[in-house]
């Protein structure tokens, strides 16, 4: 089987490359790129492999713009650090979809899966089923020309203001997202973290205490020692759904 592995990050890449070299001996990786650009050229100038590694996030776009520029002609493997592109793998016929850091039994299943030609497109239920199962880890917070990974486990609350979206860490530390609390509220395990409004995402182990308001609100208080937000109201629409989520 001729392998192709598209993956922008140096090491990732020469990871994969190995990971398929040292415990797939009918494997022949024929070639390794990492872009969009070099994946076109490849695909368009090389004899077509029999199945395609593919990073959803490269150095110029997603991996899904390949298959607007060129006609893919094998079986592709997605492979990616975040859940949010499977439906959209599913949708251009991925055979499988792999979250990093991806392990042999996963590898080995994706394999299995394109030697014996089962490419059908996963149902509906699937899909959902691994989005259900992976939550992130950690987020990446870009900084000029610095990345800062802080882990999910040492986060205290997110909260959005003036079309800004902050990450705020049990130590006090504050840092700017790219993303909307919608798109992360999405990517959190719900049974640690809990949007208790629209402007705020808080991790059960910052609370210390929950205290009754006028209209039937709750006030949020945070545990000795972490930083404290100026609104930790829990809307009147989530009370019943935020003390079911305290009580799990």
């Amino acid at each position: 089987m001729k392998a192709l592995v598209i993956e922008d990050e140096l090491l990732a890449r020469e990871h994969m490359v190995k990971l398929l070299q040292d415990n797939f001996p009918d494997v022949e990786v024929v070639g390794a790129v990492g872009s969009i650009k070099d994946a076109v050229a490849w695909i368009a100038e090389q004899p077509a492999p029999d199945v395609i590694f593919m990073d959803v996030e490269l150095s110029d776009g997603t991996s899904f713009d390949i298959f607007t520029k060129v006609d893919v002609p094998c079986p592709v493997v997605m492979t990616t650090a975040y859940d949010q592109y499977a439906v959209q793998a599913f949708e251009v016929n991925a055979v499988d979809y792999l979250l990093k850091p991806i392990g042999l039994p996963e590898l080995r299943r994706a394999i299995s899966r394109v030697t014996s030609g089962q490419v059908e497109k996963p149902s509906a239920e699937t899909v959902q089923n691994i989005l259900n199962q992976v939550h992130k880890e950690k987020f990446l917070i870009r900084m000029n020309n610095r990345i800062v990974p802080v882990r999910t486990s040492d986060i205290a609350y997110f909260y959005s203001e003036d079309k800004n979206s902050y990450i705020v860490t049990t130590g006090g530390t504050s840092y700017v997202m790219d993303e909307s609390l919608d798109a992360i509220v999405q990517k959190l395990n719900p049974e640690a973290f809990f949007r208790i409004s629209r402007s705020c995402i808080i991790s059960d182990g910052a609370i210390d205490s929950v205290s009754r308001l006028m209209g039937g609100r709750l006030q949020v208080s945070l545990r000795r020692g972490f930083p404290e937000l100026a609104d930790l109201t829990v809307s009147r629409a989530r009370v019943d759904d935020f003390l079911a989520w305290l009580e799990r």
